[in-house]
């Protein structure tokens, strides 16, 4: 697949990105080199890259442990703690070698090591190539609050490579595809027509659907690296969904990302029925297939004004007041919607029965 280029990075696609990834290193006298795995990816994804990286280049893995719920500042200071004892200087390259989670808090502790090293990603899931992996957003939870702390800051480069989904459990390639569905929504619809009609999922159908998702973002991105207009239409179905994945993040039946993004794009897609007439009958289209595609949780009253309570502490609000993106019709977002608490609830509820 061709390459798609950044403003300040580029996004490789498949085996020859790896001869990429070596002449970077030797061009850029890289003084010593990491990646950085969890526990997940050792196992699973690290081999893969090891037979593929084709270079006497000598690297340190440095291991954490999977999971939102290590997404911290505590494991950004162990990952901190080995840079320093391995030596890593200002030359030194960070490889992150994972899924979103890798990705964010890889990043985010590359851009703050010394005032900032380098560092490549090579997403491992769907949700990390077509989302996390780029875009130049780092950070680490805070608490039971999604991504708070952090910085902009872009990788030297990404390398995607569908060879690491074989290695996925059927949950995670359903936690991608929901970010593909955003791009669907927001900016063209034929990609949500196309999952929507998939019968089967596989690594056959799966390389347009991602290679379309990166280009949809890049170029927004571009236009407004630092989310102050533009960029924030890639929030759609976000603002519910993080309230719903900060909720259950340290329960036993605990959503991932993708799963809340689904509930949050049919929260606020009815929301935007609501206030803006986007058509109901594909409101009701999307969450069939939400239902459908990724179970329905249930929540009660208490459970559910907690969650609505989280919405307070969303980064996107300004001036203390609840800024949604939603939807006039497909491929025309509306961002900055100011949404009633009552309108907010009614949009649970509807996701719920």
């Amino acid at each position: 697949m061709n390459k798609i280029q950044s403003s300040s990075s580029i996004v490789m696609f498949g085996n020859e990105s790896y001869k990429n990834l070596i002449q970077y290193i030797e061009e850029n006298n890289i003084s010593k080199l990491f990646i950085l795995v969890d526990s997940n990816t050792l196992t699973n994804c690290l081999p893969v890259f090891k037979s593929k990286f084709k270079s006497n280049i000598l690297f340190e893995v440095i291991q954490i442990s999977s999971g939102e719920i290590f997404k911290n500042i505590e494991t950004s200071s162990k990952v901190w703690n080995e840079l320093l004892l391995y030596g890593a200087d200002r030359k030194s390259l960070l490889i992150n070698l994972g899924g979103g989670m890798v990705s964010d808090l890889g990043g985010f502790v590359a851009s703050t090591y010394k005032r900032g090293i380098r560092f490549i990603n090579i997403p491992t899931t769907i949700l990390s190539m077509v989302d996390a992996s780029v875009g130049g957003k780092t950070g680490v939870d805070f608490g039971s609050l999604k991504n708070v702390i952090g910085v902009f800051s872009n990788p030297e480069m990404v390398l995607i490579d569908d060879d690491y989904l074989k290695t996925l459990p059927k949950r995670e390639w359903k936690c991608g595809l929901a970010e593909v569905i955003k791009y669907g929504f927001i900016a063209d619809i034929k990609l949500w027509n196309e999952i929507r009609d998939y019968k089967t999922l596989d690594n056959s159908n799966i390389n347009k659907l991602i290679h379309a998702s990166v280009s949809i973002k890049n170029e927004i991105v571009k236009a407004d690296f630092y989310e102050k207009n533009l960029r924030k239409v890639l929030n759609f179905g976000h603002t519910i969904g993080h309230a719903f994945e900060s909720y259950f993040l340290d329960k036993k039946n605990s959503l991932n990302h993708g799963e809340a993004i689904a509930i949050g794009m049919v929260v606020e897609l009815f929301i935007s029925h609501k206030m803006y007439h986007f058509p109901i009958i594909m409101v009701d289209e999307l969450k069939e297939f939400v239902h459908h595609f990724y179970g329905k949780i249930n929540a009660d009253e208490k459970e559910i004004n907690d969650i609505i309570m989280l919405l307070s502490h969303d980064k996107k609000n300004e001036l203390g007041k609840l800024m949604f993106v939603l939807l006039e019709k497909s491929e025309y977002p509306i961002i900055d919607c100011e949404v009633s608490h009552e309108l907010i609830l009614e949009g649970i509820n509807y996701y719920l029965n």
